[in-house]
């Protein structure tokens, strides 16, 4: 055996490179769609727009708030962060339907059954966004903030669609447009904060 062959056949195992290592933070990009979408729905919620003016919504609920949110998803689970896939890949799934719903079946609906329809949906969401609250507690205070106010919106036009309260859906509305600035901030952050390699505008971490 040549001195090559031993070298080959004594050396240490290399390890496998980390495929995650050269995969920058999606994080701030499933932020910024789901903070347009949400601001710009919210607006039509609170009253602040006229209704006639949704359909602007749903070519940013379908590719920034649906596609680039959800392609988000995906690149959290290539870097084995499970809240933030399973939340990204989620509020993606949410716009593409939301998109999908008012484009296809809205109009179809019995206006009676329309706004329990509309409820139905917004109760599944609310659902999920309350026990991934929770789940954000180990995040940081910046998106404790963000989960808690997107469940009280949710509730809050949940509750609209189901009572036909038009007060509390325009408040759900306002809580939508704070929770938006909010997600905002927090990709703004993860942004700055990565680009200067410092703290610029803190996010306040709470895992241990």
């Amino acid at each position: 055996m040549s001195t090559t062959e031993a070298d080959r056949t004594t050396a240490a195992p290399v390890a496998p490179a980390d495929p995650t290592k050269h995969i920058a933070d999606p994080g701030p990009l499933g932020l910024a769609g789901f903070a347009a979408t949400t601001f710009a729905l919210s607006l039509v919620n609170a009253g602040l727009v006229a209704k006639s003016v949704e359909p602007v919504v749903l070519p940013l609920a379908l590719f920034y708030g649906g596609l680039a949110q959800l392609l988000a998803g995906m690149w959290e689970f290539r870097k084995n962060n499970t809240f933030g896939a399973t939340a990204f890949a989620t509020y993606g799934a949410f716009w593409l339907s939301f998109a999908f719903y008012v484009w296809q079946f809205a109009g179809k609906i019995p206006e009676a059954q329309a706004a329990t329809a509309t409820g139905v949906f917004l109760l599944v969401f609310t659902i999920f966004t309350a026990y991934m609250a929770i789940a954000s507690l180990r995040t940081s205070v910046a998106l404790v903030a963000v989960f808690v106010l997107l469940f009280l919106t949710f509730l809050f036009l949940t509750v609209a669609e189901f009572s036909g309260a038009e007060g509390i859906g325009k408040l759900g509305g306002w809580l939508g447009l704070i929770t938006a600035v909010l997600a905002w901030y927090t990709s703004f952050a993860v942004v700055v904060n990565s680009t200067f390699k410092k703290t610029v505008l803190p996010v306040v971490p709470l895992a241990a």
